[in-house]
């Protein structure tokens, strides 16, 4: 058998080692070019996922925090819309009802309320509208202790169904709901 060295080819190794080293450098320039793609592609997509989840979670809802609890917050919320001449259709203690059938849940209830001038309006132009109506406010104590409130934005309803001809009703009932509520959830 016949052994050959490097020194019997010396530029064959040359370029067998130049070869090696082109190849190792081309190999981990392919290595990092797929790794930067890879981080790329998940940082997108990450992203994406983010935008998604925060356009689902609040579209069409107004949420905002309360300086008071639940019950009081409600409670003030129902006594400016009172003043107001809004009619109070009923309250609904979710809180109640789970301990009815032996479960918890942290404070929360609902205040269906409206006024038929601005509802009957829209249903006028969409009577599907009706679902949605009358206006609620969800009031509840989150895991931290902070209470919320939230509302369907009206505009978002007259997205939903379509209307498009009650631009001033929209724009009154959008600024009266915001104003109401910020009285409701504000420090006294």
């Amino acid at each position: 058998m016949v052994k050959y060295a490097a020194a019997d080819f010396p530029t064959l190794g040359g370029l067998a080692s130049r070869v090696f080293l082109g190849t190792t450098v081309l190999l981990t320039i392919i290595t990092l070019t797929e790794l930067f793609m890879r981080a790329k592609c998940f940082l997108i997509f990450t992203m994406l996922s983010m935008i998604a989840t925060l356009a689902v979670a609040d579209k069409g809802l107004v949420i905002k925090p309360s300086a008071h609890s639940v019950d009081e917050t409600l409670d003030r919320l129902e006594l400016v819309l009172k003043e107001k001449g809004l009619t109070i259709f009923n309250r609904i203690d979710h809180s109640a009802g789970a301990a009815k059938i032996q479960m918890s849940l942290r404070p929360t209830q609902l205040l269906i309320f409206g006024n038929p001038k601005m509802g009957t309006a829209l249903m006028h132009s969409n009577q599907a509208v009706g679902i949605d109506l009358p206006m609620k406010v969800l009031a509840w104590k989150d895991a931290q202790g902070q209470v919320w409130i939230a509302y369907n934005d009206p505009l978002y309803l007259a997205d939903r169904h379509q209307i498009d001809d009650r631009g001033t009703v929209l724009e009154k009932m959008t600024g009266a709901l915001a104003k109401l509520t910020d009285k409701a959830i504000s420090k006294p």
